[in-house]
């Protein structure tokens, strides 16, 4: 059977577009804002889970738990997105 189609190719280029520098500006920066998100939500949990425990209000106390957990895995998240997506990039392109 004859292909109809040619094989399709991709190669990011960073400079086929213009404006590229400034997107990565712009994403560079969301992410740090994500990251001083993540800080302050720790701080947040962090405070809710001590007033809880010494309180002795559990509900209190869980919920500060589960947001500390929350910023830590929202910052490993923001921290290892880049080597995460160029990771599943070049193993998509491995495969034939």
């Amino acid at each position: 059977m004859r292909r109809l189609l040619s094989d399709v190719t991709i190669t990011p280029d960073p400079t086929g577009l213009p404006g590229f520098g400034t997107f990565q500006g712009l994403v560079n920066a969301v992410s740090s804002f994500a990251l001083l998100a993540c800080l302050a939500a720790a701080i947040i949990g962090g405070v809710m889970w001590a007033f809880g425990a010494s309180s002795s209000n559990a509900s209190a106390a869980s919920k500060g738990q589960r947001t500390v957990a929350g910023a830590i895995v929202g910052a490993l998240i923001i921290g290892a997105a880049a080597i995460l997506i160029n990771f599943f990039y070049h193993a998509g392109g491995a495969l034939n």
